[in-house]
């Protein structure tokens, strides 16, 4: 196969066509792959799957490429990248022989088991096991078992379940953990030779209260000139996890770190994460960095890229900076302050120049010591958060905008840029229609009065019922972000040139970024011709995390309100279907299912997909996003993680309104009443997101 053929996935003859894409078993055995730009699946019977399993990105060929009477068939010839290979099941043990067995909606073959590779498992044993091989002539995949599951209780059984099913190894090997305890934490001389030393410059990490790794930092001091030399500081991950090491393998396998609402599965092993890595306080540390020289006007003078060596004299939680800057006092109140109005500035410019000011709820559980939810609290992004998100983005354009300029025979190196493409104008004309419905003008002529539009719309938004759920359309409208070495620019954040470069204890191209950029600084350039594969695993195991980070608050939003089954509860319509409508509650911010079976007896409802809504044929009741409903829990299931509403035709009296007092509802019930036990507080892990 050419080199041209590799790239574009596709190999063409005049018997044959082969293509890439992606494998996708139904619950019935069927399947069917996926393939970009192509209108239609191509169809694979379950003879023809050779050694794949559903989600894996795989070689098929057409079968019938001349006959366009019948919807097209392949078989698979080759697999290109595994989903996962770890996975959640039974180990069957008789006698000598020995099988695992998959559990999961999509089939899968058994594997067999080798009596030495048990490591203690048992006949019947709920288990992990991770896929070793699958020779050409082998009729079952071989694999191993890593791991008997020992669940703390059915809430723990079901995080680790989704972290696997989304493709995410649970532990590391022990060969990795290996590795890195084997690197040395002390600074040598022949390292500072090679760096600046920022030392004896006032730094300090700003992170979430229960954060347990620093990737980021900021300096600050005055200059003779009246300007501000302000230095955003990035832990140097890649000084530790050079290209093809075993820590290296480890980490673009996972590309990123997943956060469920009671753990959080690494990128990389906690010796470097937590350990290595992290710019704790009152020790000295590597890190790659971006220095500024900034004058009072929040324009920069001047920049400075490099590896560093740090010290950072004190680690500020949000809660502390925010005080400070509400206050205007505490621990280097100055600074702080300083920092904030520069911010504030940065910011403003970044609007002005066309970015789009959508802002996210984070909704955070109260867990006890068992994992349990035991009450919910919405996050709001304050000054504190929006210091460290201008600067951080600071840092991020910069780089991007160092490196484009950087050629190879008048072509870009390869990178990885995170871009957001331009609206679809197609996709964005029903939410125009919509947000216009509700009074909202919009103006279509150019991406920038789009931008502009938005912003508007936005801020006249702000505080009406209907806020929620036209910022959450709006996103939907909008292009995903993505890693590619194809430098769109980021329409969202309104820059032409940006990466990720902040955040390299978390995300695996943060990695990538460092390296080209050390060698750009070093005059040896790295030109990585597998830069776009990587960036597309990136993006997909980024996708990956997503989904399960949704999986896992789903579960625990269901696993909260089944002790509310039966309460009604003010809600806001949140989306729509053919089959009903969905309604977040607006004190939990818990999501659920009306089902228009549920409704039948009131009216036959149909969807109008112009208007998000469904209508009644017969009395034209309209149920539409955004709007104001009162409904009732009926149904909590953990399995499926879903939550099941009814409508509740006439509102329940503002004294019969829920109030959440620590984790415990004082809703009416139609039946009796389970309130939520006390229990010893904590809250999940989340890393605050710098873009």
């Amino acid at each position: 196969m050419s080199k041209h053929q590799q790239s574009s996935g596709k190999k063409k003859s005049s018997q044959t066509e082969i293509v890439k894409g992606k494998l996708e078993i139904s619950r019935s055995g069927m399947g069917f792959v996926i393939v970009e730009d192509r209108e239609k699946d191509i169809i694979v019977k379950p003879n023809e799957f050779g050694k794949a399993f559903h989600g894996d990105t795989v070689r098929v060929q057409i079968l019938n490429g001349q006959d366009r009477t019948r919807r097209t068939e392949g078989k698979i010839t080759a697999v290109v990248e595994r989903k996962q290979t770890d996975f959640i099941g039974t180990i069957s043990v008789k006698e000598k022989i020995a099988f695992f067995t998959a559990t999961g909606n999509n089939p899968m073959p058994d594997f067999h088991i080798d009596m030495a590779k048990l490591n203690g498992a048992k006949d019947g044993d709920r288990v992990v096991a991770k896929f070793l091989k699958w020779d050409k002539n082998d009729k079952k995949p071989e694999g191993e078992i890593i791991a008997i599951m020992t669940a703390q209780n059915e809430g723990d059984m079901a995080m680790k379940e989704i972290l696997v099913h989304a493709g995410f190894p649970l532990s590391f090997e022990d060969a990795v953990l290996k590795a890195a305890d084997a690197l040395s934490p002390n600074i040598t001389r022949e390292e500072l030779k090679k760096r600046k030393d920022c030392r004896d410059i006032l730094t300090f990490t700003i992170d979430p209260y229960d954060a347990k790794d620093f990737d980021d930092a900021i300096s600050i001091r005055n200059l003779d000139n009246g300007n501000y030399e302000i230095g955003v500081h990035i832990a140097d991950v890649s000084h530790f996890v050079t290209p093809g090491s075993l820590l290296d393998k480890a980490a673009y396998e996972r590309a990123t770190s997943v956060y469920l609402p009671d753990r959080v599965n690494p990128m990389l092993p906690e010796k470097i994460s937590n350990e290595l890595c992290s710019l704790r306080p009152n020790e000295d540390k590597y890190s790659f960095s971006v220095i500024f020289q900034i004058n009072n006007r929040a324009e920069i003078k001047h920049q400075w890229i490099g590896r560093t060596i740090i010290h950072s004299n004190h680690r500020f939680t949000y809660e502390e900076v925010q005080q400070t800057i509400e206050t205007k006092d505490g621990l280097h109140f100055k600074p702080i302050l300083l920092l904030n109005d520069l911010a504030q500035q940065f910011r403003k410019k970044r609007f002005d120049n066309g970015a789009i000011n959508f802002s996210s709820q984070e909704v955070k559980f109260k867990l006890d010591d068992t994992g349990k939810p035991i009450g919910i609290v919405v996050k709001e992004s304050k000054e504190a958060h929006k210091l460290i998100e201008e600067f951080m983005l600071l840092a991020n354009k910069a780089v991007a905008e160092y490196v484009s300029k950087i050629k190879v025979n008048k072509e870009p190196i390869p990178f990885s840029y995170r871009t957001h493409d331009e609206p679809n104008v197609e996709k964005l004309a029903p939410f125009v229609a919509f947000a216009k419905k509700h009074g909202y003008e919009f103006d279509m002529k150019d991406e920038r009065s789009i931008a502009t539009s938005f912003n508007n719309l936005l801020k006249n938004v702000k505080g009406k019922p209907e806020e929620h759920v036209i910022e959450q359309l709006g996103i939907r409208t909008m292009a995903k972000a993505k890693y590619t070495a194809e430098n769109v620019g980021h329409y969202g954040l309104g820059f032409e040139n940006y990466c990720h470069f902040t955040s390299p204890i978390r995300r695996y191209p943060d990695v990538m970024v460092h390296r080209v950029l050390q060698s750009i600084i070093d005059k040896n350039l790295l030109i990585d011709k597998a830069m776009e594969e990587k960036n597309k695993h990136c993006s997909d195991k980024e996708r990956a995390a997503m989904e399960a980070e949704r999986a896992g608050n789903k579960y625990k939003q269901v696993e909260y309100m089944r002790q509310f089954i039966g309460d009604e509860f003010e809600g806001v319509i949140s989306g729509v279907s053919t089959f009903g409508f969905w309604v977040e509650t607006v004190e939990h911010k818990c999501e659920g299912l009306v089902s228009v079976k549920d409704l039948s007896d009131y009216d036959d409802f149909r969807l109008d997909e112009a208007n998000y809504a469904l209508v009644g044929l017969r009395t034209g009741k309209t149920f539409r996003m955004g709007d104001d409903v009162t409904i009732r829990v009926i149904a909590a299931n953990l399995d499926k993680r879903q939550l099941d509403y009814e409508w509740v035709t006439t509102a329940a009296p503002k004294s019969k309104q829920a109030k959440t007092v620590g984790g415990k509802s004082t809703a009416k019930k139609a039946t009796t009443k389970t309130a939520a036990k006390p229990a010893a507080k904590k809250t999940a892990t989340k890393k605050t997101s710098k873009k």
